[in-house]
């Protein structure tokens, strides 16, 4: 898709932009709406100065701290996962770089998942070589969670500890170690449309094969705190855009969906995603899983119309 028809879909009437992504949507993904839950394994403390993050020490919000849970406790939160219908278990540890006795004991614990419990594994472990995602690979894992963020030229302005080259060189290192890569990002950061469709854009030269989107939650004590929360239908448009020039990846609504999209959360089934969390974020509660599954429910039912 050229850059001028690309600049065409911010002029579209919604709902006929909608209409657009629903039907590659539908060529593409089907009708296979994807669940997965996440568990925040190891929170806070984090040196990176991201300015959307409440785990970052470089603020000071009420987020939790705690080093990596217990194998067992990971297990459990897998289980969970399973139980409310998801069909995918991601753990999240904070910070960019991960201790060699914390890989490990994340490793055993996939290995434990793959055997005892019927889900395929994710992880976000920040920054991770070629040779750790390949063994966490072996271990079991099946798909390596990295986001850009944001667009390149926006990035500088929300982090300046790492860079985005430093999230596109983790992003490849997973995919030369044989996994697939789920890399979305946060709108709502103070973003023009252009940076949106410049990460769409370089989402698609990555090759993601899962897009979470995330709307951001504007955190008390955090560089973004104050910001204007980004509207429903601007929510909705990124998303038709997203999986226009993304055309068959998952996209997958992520945290800030409820706050954003509040009673209109089919809407975004019904402009291209294919996919939400369930269970919760990391330092945000989500809604009830029985809520979720009503949502789900809806959104098939509108799906068959």
């Amino acid at each position: 898709m050229k850059d001028q028809d690309i600049n065409k879909l911010l002029k579209l009437p919604l709902a006929e932009l909608m209409a657009l992504a629903d039907g590659i949507r539908r060529r593409t993904t089907g009708d296979t709406l994807e669940l997965c839950g996440i568990m925040n394994a190891k929170s806070g403390l984090c040196g990176e100065d991201c300015k959307f993050c409440a785990q970052s020490s470089c603020h000071s919000t009420s987020a939790e701290a705690y080093p990596l849970k217990r194998t067992e406790e990971i297990l459990e939160r897998a289980s969970r996962a399973r139980d409310i219908g998801a069909g995918r278990f991601g753990i999240v540890t904070s910070g960019n770089a991960l201790m060699k006795e914390d890989l490990e004991a994340i490793a055993r614990a996939i290995t434990r998942i793959k055997k005892e419990i019927d889900i395929e594994i994710c992880a976000s472990l920040g920054e991770l070589s070629r040779e750790d995602l390949a063994f966490l690979k072996r271990a079991g894992l099946s798909r390596y969670h990295h986001n850009i963020e944001t667009s390149p030229g926006f990035f500088p302005k929300i982090v300046s500890t790492h860079s985005f080259r430093d999230r596109v060189r983790t992003i490849k290192a997973a995919k030369e170690a044989g996994l697939k890569v789920c890399a979305g990002g946060i709108i709502g950061m103070g973003e023009t449309w252009s940076d949106r469709i410049d990460m769409a854009l370089a989402l698609k030269e990555l090759d993601a094969d899962s897009v979470p989107l995330n709307i951001l939650i504007p955190v008390k004590g955090t560089g973004l705190e104050g910001i204007k929360v980004v509207s429903c239908a601007d929510v909705i448009r990124t998303i038709a855009i997203f999986r226009i020039i993304l055309e068959d990846k998952i996209i997958r609504l992520a945290a800030g969906r409820e706050s954003a999209l509040k009673d209109f959360q089919a809407m975004a089934f019904m402009a291209g995603a294919s996919a939400m969390m369930i269970g919760g974020y990391l330092t945000v509660k989500g809604r009830a899983p029985e809520e979720d599954l009503r949502l789900v429910k809806e959104v098939k039912e509108l799906w068959a119309r």
